[in-house]
């Protein structure tokens, strides 16, 4: 499976969540760092829907980019 995760910067680190696995976060103090922690925080919570007997919930949310041209 293939989930997307949403990084982002705040003052003082790194968060991240997965829009697929509600309550599944993670922070770090680095993007890298934040990055490997959200994949265990994954694996972790995917671990504990199938212990509990509840379904993989599928990957549904996607991700793109919108180029916005800044004003002269």
């Amino acid at each position: 499976m293939r989930y997307v995760i949403i990084i982002e910067q705040g003052q003082t680190s790194y968060g991240a969540y997965v829009p697929d696995l509600p309550g599944c976060v993670a922070v770090g103090a680095t993007a890298d760092e934040v990055r490997a922690l959200i994949h265990e925080a994954i694996l972790l919570h995917l671990e504990s829907l199938q212990a509990d007997g509840l379904a993989l919930p599928p990957p549904r949310s996607q991700s793109d980019y919108i180029e916005i041209p800044l004003a002269a």
